[in-house]
């Protein structure tokens, strides 16, 4: 068969490429995640009592500003990285402003606090279990999103699997704000950062087998 054969042949009855294809698969993973982290949420650990009063205040704002940012940066990477050949580039640099922004709100909290209640501020009621909450509500976004990526062409899939597991962090805990009663900025500078960095560190780990294609 010569060449010309051969080429014609693979490219029978193939179409355009769906231009839309990536906006849509990220867009039905992302809210598939998040609709099933917001149900295990109301399930598993139930809403706070105080979350109609406590919405109104600018600090249970900044609480989700967080998470917020970086879902929003992870989101941008992810459909970089879902690129064949594309790399994240000067993206991974911005994730830094968020946590930077907040460990100064923490710093700054901690300083103006009494020397025994700094403690309290950094550790509050839940540092034993929040950070495994956010890894636990951070699954099904977890799982959506790789769905998505093994659809598209990432090629660098250390970083895609560990940006979408930023991203699957990320949207578990602004679930989990709907029930966590911690409203400490050191405390959501540590927990909650750690408690992003365990699917962060997942995907990493499992981009390679998940995403090959």
């Amino acid at each position: 068969m010569k060449t010309d054969d051969l080429i014609a042949l693979l490219a029978a009855g193939e179409g355009p490429v769906d231009r839309h294809a990536l906006v849509r698969r990220l867009t039905l993973a992302l809210l598939g995640g998040a609709l099933g982290a917001v149900l295990m949420t109301v399930a598993v650990y139930g809403v706070r009592d105080d979350l109609a009063w406590v919405a109104r205040t600018p600090l249970f704002w900044a609480k989700l500003a967080l998470p917020g940012s970086l879902a929003l940066l992870a989101l941008w990477l992810t459909q970089r990285l879902a690129r064949p050949g594309v790399r994240g580039g000067a993206v991974w640099g911005l994730l830094g402003l968020p946590l930077l922004l907040v460990w100064l709100g923490a710093v700054a909290s901690l300083l103006g606090a009494p020397e025994g209640a700094r403690a309290e501020l950094i550790l509050g009621r839940t540092w034993r279990t929040c950070p495994l909450n956010i890894a636990l509500l951070s699954v099904p976004t977890l799982i959506a999103v790789c769905w998505a990526l093994r659809g598209l062409a990432p090629t660098h899939l250390r970083q895609a699997g560990g940006v979408g597991g930023l991203l699957a962090g990320a949207t578990g805990t602004l679930a989990y704000c709907l029930h966590c009663p911690e409203m400490g900025v050191p405390f959501w500078g540590l927990w909650y950062v750690l408690g992003m960095l365990l699917p962060t560190l997942l995907g990493t780990l499992l981009g390679p087998r998940m995403l090959r294609w």
